[in-house]
């Protein structure tokens, strides 16, 4: 990192701004710090069910969907009580999940405990955007931004090491346990100080009640999608039953949105070309960092089944990359128009994917380090820089909706790649073996076939990110 960089994180913590910030930023903390530790739990806990590797998928699953889906409607009621309130019923619910997530005893249960964690989830990150978005100054958006991935990329970095050694010595439940005191810590802290002058505002007098339940089955369904047709078949009953549902709930969710006097969904702000190819460009390649980070971990429970903890080190060194690049590559969108600076970002992404094709049985530490590490440095620019593009011109008394439709789609990115990423290599890896491909040999093949088709999306996500407008010529703003 260079000095100015350095200088600059230092000068921002001077400003009077970030005095308010401190409740969101140990909000984001924790998200970041929780989220670290329980990369890890998911293969754990199926294999304790002794369940395929592949429901694996489900459990991501179950948190994506609502987290994705209630991002949008926390972000307006955020904008109705204020943000410190929401910040506080966030906390309290992620709190909640994950007392669930530790005493889960099917995977039914799981299901419902992650769901909730998603929710709080959910109730946080708009919240924590929207801050930025009206306190910092206009020419600091984008530091402040790098700042809040910088935050939730660092508190992750020792998570999935130390999230590994306690599920190998004391089980994932002790480390779920701690994930609990940890959030019980934060919320007391958060309650204790905060960001008075939004705790109070308009109420929820005509809050879009209708289109509440039609953006939750919409968003929820449309994650289903893929996974449902990854693991059930594209002709499967299952799968056409749930892609009917869908485009039946969407229908539903436009119309009830064109009749609300105060709609959660704000067409005016999607349909702005700033809005629509920077999600594209999202969808196709910031999935791959829980894709990946969960491919990886069940590659090396099927290559190296007896040195668990070396996920755990891999992983952390992502997030080590994750917090360079935001703080690096992020607060260059201040200075330079930020799609030149997004495709420089994405070309790293692609060089840590590449780096996949080189895995075999023996992949060393170092290898594993140096592909989620590019990748990493390469996400946490993205997602910096994507946040200065989409969210460019939103008025202050809509921040919190403005950034909620940001995050349903930021969040639905994620989940997206899992859903489609995971589901593609160990469904891979589960044919090869029923084909007669030795075990190490099917989880080699199927990484780097998930490689190419990783390289290709990057690509595609380069081309779309070039027609993105150069947002420092536009004076008109987001419309909301």
């Amino acid at each position: 990192m260079s000095r100015l960089d350095v200088n600059s994180l230092e000068n921002i913590f001077k400003k009077s701004h970030i005095k308010g910030f401190t409740p969101y930023a140990l909000a984001a903390f924790l998200v970041g710090l929780v989220g670290g530790f329980t990369s890890l739990f998911s293969p754990a806990f199926v294999e304790e069910l002794n369940l395929p590797y592949n429901n694996t998928t489900w459990t991501a699953l179950a948190m994506a969907m609502s987290t994705a889906a209630f991002a949008p409607v926390l972000g307006k009621l955020g904008d109705l009580i204020g943000r410190k309130i929401t910040l506080l019923i966030g906390i309290a619910i992620f709190t909640f999940g994950s007392v669930l997530t530790a005493i889960a005893q099917t995977l039914f249960f799981m299901l419902a405990a992650r769901f909730i964690v998603g929710i709080g989830t959910a109730a946080i990150a708009p919240v924590v955007i929207s801050y930025i978005l009206t306190e910092f100054p206009q020419d600091k958006i984008a530091k402040g931004f790098a700042l809040y991935m910088f935050i939730s990329s660092v508190s992750v970095i020792f998570g999935p090491t130390l999230g590994g050694l306690i599920i190998e010595y004391y089980g994932w439940r002790a480390m779920i346990w701690v994930c609990v005191a940890l959030s019980a810590v934060v919320f007391l802290l958060c309650l204790a100080i905060g960001d008075k002058k939004a705790s109070v505002k308009k109420g929820i007098k005509n809050f879009d009640g209708v289109g509440t339940v039609f953006i939750l089955i919409f968003f929820s369904l449309l994650l289903c999608v893929p996974s449902f047709g990854q693991n059930f078949g594209w002709q499967s009953k299952l799968f056409w039953a749930v892609l009917v549902a869908t485009v039946i709930s969407g229908i539903g969710l436009y119309i009830a949105e064109k009749k609300a006097r105060n709609p959660i969904i704000q067409w005016g702000f999607i349909k702005r070309k700033a809005f629509v190819l920077s999600v594209i460009a999202l969808f196709i390649t910031q999935g791959l960092m829980q894709a990946n980070m969960t491919n990886i971990i069940i590659f090396i429970n099927y290559t190296q089944p007896e040195n668990s903890v070396i996920s755990g080190y891999a992983i952390s060194i992502m997030y080590i990359g994750m917090s360079l690049g935001a703080v690096i590559l992020g607060p260059l969108a201040d200075r330079y128009e930020p799609k030149k600076v997004l495709v420089g970002s994405l070309i790293l992404t692609g060089i840590g994917c590449a780096v996949m094709l080189l895995f075999a049985q023996n992949t060393s530490v170092l290898l594993f380090a140096a592909s989620l590490g590019l990748l990493g440095f390469g996400l946490g620019g993205n997602g910096t820089i994507f946040m200065k593009v989409v969210l460019s011109g939103v008025p202050a008394k809509n921040s919190g909706a403005g950034t909620g439709i940001y995050g349903l789609f930021r969040d639905l990115a994620a989940p997206f790649g899992v859903a489609v990423f995971v589901p593609m290599f160990t469904n891979s890896v589960a044919n090869l073996i029923n084909a007669g491909t030795a075990e190490i040999t099917a989880a080699i093949d199927s990484v780097k076939l998930l490689s190419v088709v990783e390289l290709v999306c990057i690509a595609v996500g380069i081309i779309t990110v070039l027609f993105l407008p150069e947002i420092y010529k536009d004076k008109k703003g987001a419309k909301i």
